[in-house]
């Protein structure tokens, strides 16, 4: 008889040897594996060659392709590898990366107001885009919850929600700590915020619809093909992979996370940052909705956070955070001992899958899009809130390379800065991590 799964409580306390062993890929994967690929056939030539075929880049085709371009997306891997489908399939506007007044501190209140706006924008543009291409990923606007990890926590999300609301809009409000069952059943927060229009979806689904909608229009879509080097030619660029070469007039960079060498100007600019996650197994039936009876997709308010959510299509729960830099399942401790920090009554819930997969941030933690002085286009540095976001950016930036003036948004015109030592910056991540870790602990 095997031995049960490896629970909870065993996880958190460090006893990995015991029980079944998760399942080290995404949760998300079950219900849309990954197509094989055998060795494949690059065509010699298309209007637009797309490097990455995350959301970014498939979100980019499908916009292409419907502007009567031709479209080869490559990718090096399988595609649907990469972060887009290891995430955790929450839905934001992107605007919690800032309070609102320092973003009014930095950028001035026009300029603020409008890339708030936007976020919103970026928010309905994927609900839309979802319901126009009927993709069946279980798309929901279920709201978020922020619990408060610290009272004063409250206080200040209090008057960010207040701020968002006067500069863009934005509908939410506070649920204190004595009403917080009604939203989650844990006495670990000292209440928290509601985005109600906030939203989830499953992201290996969604993934796998926008490739069928690419290659239904006629877009190729080429694994195992990393890109090597972009060469300028007379009538455009020549694009050299593993398998062959491809000449097209213009080439989009929608790599985000999975930068690499190919263009100098993006390298300088993102460095990776980790995220991991676990699911449990199936729970009892009803407990879901017991411990979360508003269903919504959650998080806290540490420098470092955490956030979780009910997997839409079975009764169990998707954690996930930030990556420990350890070995094996090791790596993935933190997640159970801060899942049982907010629900301590599921140390017997086994864990199903580990997981763990790339972010790509920039300097100044926002998302950019434009054009290299080499003419390569580029849309990536979601810095975290990448599905609305890279798919935004995505359909954004296909409209720039067709000169469509419907192209426009408030971040063309923003400086993209380099990190001052790129590669010093990329080494410093886990020690920058253990010192917000740090600060979040001793934070009264």
């Amino acid at each position: 008889m095997a031995s049960a799964a490896l629970t909870l409580a065993d996880l958190a306390s460090g006893r990995v040897d015991t029980g079944t062993s998760p399942i080290h890929e995404p949760y998300w994967w079950d219900a849309a594996p990954l197509k094989e690929v055998e060795r494949p056939t690059l065509p010699m030539r298309a209007d637009v060659v797309i490097v990455g075929s995350g959301f970014t880049g498939l979100s980019a085709a499908l916009t292409m392709l419907d502007k009567g371009r031709s479209v080869v997306v490559l990718d090096r891997g399988v595609p649907g590898f990469g972060a887009s489908t290891r995430n955790g399939g929450q839905i934001g506007s992107g605007n919690q990366k800032f309070r609102v007044r320092d973003l009014v501190a930095s950028r001035g209140e026009v300029k603020a107001t409008a890339l708030l706006r936007e976020g919103t924008r970026m928010l309905d543009y994927i609900g839309a885009l979802i319901a126009k291409e009927r993709i069946d990923c279980f798309f929901q606007r279920c709201g978020r919850f922020r619990g408060a990890m610290r009272p004063a926590h409250y206080e200040a999300m209090a008057r960010d929600m207040e701020d968002l609301k006067r500069i863009a809009g934005v509908e939410s409000f506070m649920v204190p700590r004595s009403e917080q069952h009604a939203e989650i059943r844990t006495d670990r927060f000292y209440g928290g915020s509601v985005l109600p229009e906030d939203a989830s979806l499953h992201p290996g689904l969604y993934h796998s619809g926008l490739m069928a909608r690419v290659t239904a229009r006629g877009g190729a879509i080429v694994g195992l093909a990393s890109a090597k080097a972009v060469q300028r030619e007379e009538a455009g660029y020549r694009v050299a992979t593993e398998v062959g070469k491809i000449d097209c007039s213009q080439i989009l960079i929608a790599t985000n996370g999975y930068t690499d060498h190919l263009v100098g100007h993006l390298r300088r600019r993102i460095i990776s940052v980790h995220s991991a996650l676990i699911a449990t197994e199936s729970l009892e039936p009803g407990l879901i909705d017991q411990l979360m009876p508003a269903r919504r997709v959650y998080g806290n308010t540490n420098r470092v956070f955490y956030y979780f959510r009910a997997a839409p299509d079975q009764n169990r729960l998707v954690w996930g955070g930030r990556a420990a830099r350890l070995s094996g399942l090791k790596a993935y401790r933190h997640l159970a001992d801060e899942l049982l920090s907010v629900l301590p009554d599921l140390g017997n819930v086994g864990v199903s899958h580990v997981w763990d997969g790339s972010i790509g941030y920039t300097y100044d933690a926002l998302p950019h899009l434009g054009c290299t002085r080499d003419g390569i286009f580029f849309a990536a540095g979601y810095c975290g809130t990448g599905v609305s976001r890279a798919t935004y950016f995505g359909h954004k930036i296909a409209l720039q390379m067709t000169n469509d003036p419907d192209g426009k948004t408030p971040f063309d015109d923003l400086a993209f800065p380099p990190f001052p030592v790129r590669d010093a910056a990329q080494l410093a991540v886990p020690f920058v991590e253990r010192w917000y870790r740090f600060r979040d602990a001793i934070e009264k």
